[in-house]
Order: structure tokens, then sequence, then C-alpha cells
């Protein structure tokens, strides 16, 4: 009979090497740090629409409302006629708008709040444009930037369709 012999292998349990990826990091991280763009973000509080349990006066409050549409915009109390700003040169025209509602302002100066209606396709910047136009005025008086707060308490939604009874200004 032949004997065999069986040899006992010892297995030794492997190590990572972690060495090459801890030095990968401690240049990865402060890079990462350095290069990093730090944005400051501003939050505006807006209050949204509520069901209101006021008593009904003879002459319902005036419920402003600022429609922004591609072509135009529209100020209006809710269910009146709007008054139409159109665009100039493709951009909305900012100061009829602040003009218009520094009137309404004269007229109402206890009210605070306004709702901008938005068409869906409408860019962002154009939107906050409107909204700081809808907040403050800014009028220069010997040649002093004045601001005025108009209607600081904003709701915004979406504006309702175009009306298929009025024609829509050129």
């Amino acid at each position: 009979m032949m004997r065999r012999r069986w040899r006992r292998h010892r297995h030794h349990e492997a190590e990572m090497n972690i060495t090459a990826f801890l030095n990968l990091m401690v240049i990865l991280v402060p890079f990462l740090l350095i290069t990093a763009v730090f944005s400051r973000i501003a939050i505006l509080e807006l209050t949204l629409p509520a069901e209101s349990e006021e008593t009904h006066a003879e002459t319902p409050p005036l419920q402003l409302e600022i429609i922004l549409r591609g072509d135009r915009i529209e100020v209006a109390d809710r269910g009146a006629p709007p008054v139409i700003i159109p665009n100039t040169e493709a951009r909305h025209d900012l100061v009829r708008l602040a003009r218009i509602l520094r009137r309404i302002k004269n007229q109402v100066p206890d009210k605070t709040d306004a709702a901008i209606l938005v068409e869906p396709d409408i860019p962002y910047d154009d939107l906050i444009q409107v909204m700081d136009t809808v907040r403050v005025a800014a009028a220069r008086s010997d040649d002093v930037l004045i601001k005025a707060e108009l209607f600081p308490d904003i709701s915004i939604g979406d504006a309702p369709p175009r009306s298929a009874g009025r024609e829509d200004p050129p």
C-alpha cells in the first residue's frame, strides 16, 4: 500500500491594501472642497389662497390678480375685465405694471395680498421679475431711490385658459 501524504496547505487571510485609496482621498477631498460652488439660496414666503370666513360687505373686497401670459400681463379684480399690458420688444412691460399697481395701492392702501397666475410655459426669471414688481415699487425722488411696499403677500397659481369670447391684442 502506498501511503499518500496529504499536505495541508495553510491558507493565509488576504489583506486589502488601501494605502493607494487613502492617498487618492487625501488629494481628492480638498480639491473638491476648494472647487465647490457655494450658492446663496433666497426664500420668499408665499401665502396660498384660502377660504375666508369674513362677513361679506356690500362691496366685495378687491381680489387682485396678475395673470402672466407669454405675450402680455393682465391685471384685474377677480371676475372683472382685466387691464391688458402687452409686451414691449418681446419682454413684459414691468414699468407699466408697476404704475398700475401703484394706482391700485393708492385706491386701496390696506390691501397687502395679490395672486399671480402663470401660464405653464413662462420662464422662471419672468415670474421672479413680476413678483418683485408686485411686492415693491421703486421710484426716484431727488436722485434718491425710494422703495415702497405694494402687495407683499403673494399667492401663486395657474393661469386660467384664455377666454374664447375676448379678442387677444395683436
